[in-house]
């Protein structure tokens, strides 16, 4: 469990450090044995997945990189303006999975992160998703020193909690990245695929 740091001990800190942010932070607490990065090496060729802000791995079997178990953490109050930084968001699992090489060229333009909204991408990506398919909402590419591949990880995310979803305050209603979370599996997490060109290139 998150452990809040008392108010009144915020409230002393904020006095002695004359700091007007009142913010509530948690410690990040992470699990045994979690990995912020991960080297996946496929048909002899290696890739990197991560890191992105608040995301911890974890193979669910040592040393296959398959299937993973993930944490997300709200980490610099990234993800939600209404949870402490560093509270953990959601649990969940990623599968490992390859996008046809047929189906459409990647995108190129954009920064570090470059995103498809599923209305936007081809049937035969979406069809890579795991089952249940309306659970796995979320493609996050692989990379290697060329750029994104078409190798990457699909999420599902499974809420600790009841929180708004908002980057932090960065987006706002209107906008496919924003919605209500409620306990349990997000259905309603942005539907997109994620193609990382890695940390070297562009930063987050």
């Amino acid at each position: 469990m998150i452990r809040l740091i008392p108010l009144l001990l915020i409230t002393g800190l904020l006095a002695i450090f004359g700091c007007s942010d009142t913010k509530r932070q948690a410690p990040l607490e992470l699990p045994r044995g979690v990995l912020s990065r991960l080297e996946v090496k496929l048909d002899g060729h290696l890739y990197t997945f991560g890191p992105f802000v608040g995301y911890y791995f974890k193979p669910t079997k040592a040393g296959e990189l398959d299937h993973l178990n993930i944490w997300c953490f709200n980490e610099r109050g990234f993800y939600s303006s209404d949870m402490p930084e560093n509270a953990l968001l959601f649990t969940g699992d990623a599968k490992l999975a390859a996008l046809p090489e047929k189906a459409e060229a990647l995108p190129v333009e954009g920064g570090r992160i470059k995103p498809v909204f599923f209305d936007e991408a081809p049937e035969e990506w979406l069809d890579t998703r795991p089952e249940p398919m309306d659970e796995f909402l979320h493609f996050h590419s692989l990379y290697d020193n060329t750029g994104p591949a078409r190798r990457g990880y699909w999420i599902r995310h499974i809420a600790e909690g009841g929180f708004t979803y908002d980057m932090g305050g960065r987006v706002s209603e209107g906008s496919p990245l924003y919605h209500r979370v409620t306990p349990g599996v997000d259905k309603d997490f942005a539907k997109i695929i994620e193609f990382d060109e890695g940390p070297a290139k562009r930063a987050n």
